[in-house]
């Protein structure tokens, strides 16, 4: 448990560290004054933090954070498993990321309202030029390097039960999701990736599954941006026969694609 938590430590540490260095470094270098910069810090003028600076930190970040799992051996890197071929692997875990979108938004919408701090920022970055390759790219390899090649793995060494060792990764992965209206998705996820992880000892099919679901929402916004603030219902023109047709549609795609992994994926 105590690399557990320097592992999540060190990953937030790396993130934050870095994130607020390249926007106090941007700040200064086109002109602000270090009182200005300190009141961005504290929270004041959220409209500082641009899109473009957004980009670069995690794009800084995410390196730093590979550079840092991979030279203190926190994460086993190895192309063993691209090698074996597992491509009907990569392609049912493409088909299951699909299949969770409906759904995972229908849950997401059952819960208690919660406030999505995130959502102007994300919105900036999927329209920016550069934001495809950190959300859908880099994002999805981090963060499977860090919370299942990593932490998960760390957990099935000292927990008897492995799904509880998938839980906790779970939970973490969650939790450091700093916008309230992600956790219940990115729980959900948490676990669905932990379960193939566990199965195949791999990250890769992980990042395929984080690569398609990124992927989505970044053509969502791209194409339908009217669409980020409209529930299902609305998105369907107040149609609830539409709506539980698309999330029993959704659940013909999900369901299969998880048996055609569970016969696929090997222990």
């Amino acid at each position: 448990m105590k690399k557990t938590i320097l592992y999540l430590f060190g990953f937030l540490l790396i993130q934050f560290a870095l994130s607020w260095i390249v926007y106090a470094a941007w700040l200064l270098a086109t002109g602000s004054s270090q009182e200005y910069v300190m009141s961005v810090f504290g929270g004041a003028h959220p409209e500082a933090i641009t899109a473009p600076m957004m980009i670069l930190a995690s794009a800084l970040s995410g390196a730093a954070t590979i550079a840092v799992f991979v030279w203190r051996k926190w994460a086993v890197m190895s192309p063993a498993y691209l090698r074996q071929r597992h491509w009907d692997v990569f392609f049912w875990c493409a088909v299951a990321s699909l299949g969770t979108i409906i759904p995972s938004i229908w849950l997401q919408e059952q819960m208690p309202a919660m406030k999505d701090y995130m959502a102007d920022s994300f919105t900036a970055i999927m329209t920016n030029d550069y934001g495809y390759f950190v959300l859908c790219l880099l994002t999805p390899f981090v963060e499977e390097m860090v919370f299942r090649g990593a932490i998960l793995r760390t957990l099935l060494g000292s927990v008897s039960n492995h799904w509880v060792a998938i839980l906790i990764s779970a939970a973490l992965f969650a939790v450091v999701h700093p916008n309230p209206a992600q956790m219940p998705h990115a729980l959900l996820m948490g676990l669905l990736l932990g379960w193939m992880y566990y199965r195949t000892g791999s990250i890769l099919p992980g990042v395929v599954l984080h690569w398609v679901n990124n992927t989505v929402a970044y053509a969502v916004t791209i194409l339908l941006p009217a669409s980020n603030d409209m529930t299902l219902s609305q998105l369907f023109g107040g149609n609830q026969t539409s709506v539980i047709l698309s999330i029993v549609f959704s659940l013909f795609i999900f369901l299969p694609a998880i048996y055609q992994l569970n016969m696929r994926m090997k222990r």
